[in-house]
């Protein structure tokens, strides 16, 4: 498992959340809103801009399936003419790439047949991403590896041997720096169906860097999944879900893409090391622990007590865990009340 840089930004199990925004069809066949989004995922704080590269003909065909679903958000729609409805078109790939470079972002996209990654390899993408639903498409596969750019796969509706046979293609075929996304393959997903649990695992089992490609709705998933080590989060992303298409009814919106970079980010900060003991930026309240104070004025000779002691803030006196071995015995000198009670006093 190795650090490995994508144009400025370097991926690594110890740098912080890369956070992709992925619009999909979400600029409602509109160049001009594609544009916008791109602009808007900047302006929120995402670190890469994601396509996807495919048309209905190089999907699907006409007639092969109607969808018959009514938990689907796309129930009724033939495959083909859903499609359609959200592919991205390749005359407006250049412009996007472009707009998102000058925007500071990584710019790439996931190619669903072989003529995408020719393509893609015309306008020189960084990386590329295969989709849940082409990791068992091993030609693909191999035919992005042989590109030499890292790969980020998702591993929606896969077996762990499938997801084992595609790392191994990949790695067969000339991958070097892969990314594996824990991946719930249902729009929208729900918390209990992501099993975060299984992002060390994927880490462990393939020994790559691991994310979560997250459909779930909100950012709460997300957030946790950095604490189980994911270092990459994909989030489908809209100007609003209000304007529909067929992704927006679980994309984020520019708030809230702010907010998962903010919280993600955050999240990794606070994961730190293993830490016991006093912090220095905690010296100054180790002030407001108990100590034995001397509660009633004290002569030399008094026997301490309960009803002369207590354990109170601030801490400048013995600790608690003292008391104890202190009631008993005498006191060597005079003490007003209101003093901590130190070793000195005794004997």
């Amino acid at each position: 498992m190795r650090d490995f840089k994508i144009g400025h930004t370097t991926i690594g199990l110890n740098q912080k959340p890369f956070i992709i925004a992925e619009m999909s069809g979400n600029h409602n066949q509109s160049i001009d809103r594609a544009l916008e989004i791109v602009d808007q995922a900047a302006a929120s704080g995402a670190h890469a801009l994601k396509l996807q590269t495919y048309t209905a003909d190089t999907i699907t065909m006409k007639g092969a399936y109607t969808i018959n679903d009514s938990g689907s958000l796309w129930n009724g729609k033939e495959l083909y003419n859903l499609y359609q409805e959200a592919y991205t078109p390749w005359e407006w790939h250049k412009r996007i790439f472009e707009r998102a470079k000058e925007k500071g972002m990584v710019a790439f996209s996931s190619p669903f047949d072989e003529t995408a990654v020719d393509f893609l390899e015309d306008l020189h993408v960084p990386l590329y991403k295969i989709a849940s639903f082409e990791n068992t498409h091993h030609p693909l596969l191999e035919k992005v590896a042989r590109t030499g750019k890292p790969v980020i796969m998702s591993t929606g509706v896969s077996s762990i041997a499938d997801i084992d046979e595609s790392v191994k293609v990949l790695r067969n075929a000339g991958c070097k720096d892969l990314i594996l996304l824990k991946c719930t393959s249902t729009y929208p997903a729900s918390p209990e169906n992501t099993n975060l649990n299984t992002i060390p695992h994927l880490a462990n089992l393939h020994k790559c860097i691991v994310g979560l490609s997250d459909h779930t709705m909100g950012i709460g998933v997300s957030v946790a999944a950095i604490a189980l080590g994911a270092r990459v989060i994909e989030k489908h992303f809209t100007l609003s879900r209000a304007d529909g298409g067929v992704d927006s009814a679980f994309s984020l919106e520019p708030h809230e893409l702010k907010a998962l970079v903010n919280e993600t980010e955050r999240a990794f900060l606070a994961l730190g090391e293993i830490q016991y003991g006093v912090q220095q930026a905690e010296e100054k309240t180790k002030f407001f622990k108990r100590s034995v104070y001397v509660s009633h004025s004290m002569t030399a000779g008094d026997v301490i007590t309960e009803s002369n002691t207590r354990i109170i803030r601030p801490g400048n006196g013995l600790e608690p865990k003292y008391y104890s071995k202190i009631l008993g015995k005498k006191v060597n000198k005079n003490i007003a009340a209101g003093s901590p009670f130190t070793w000195d006093m005794i004997g």
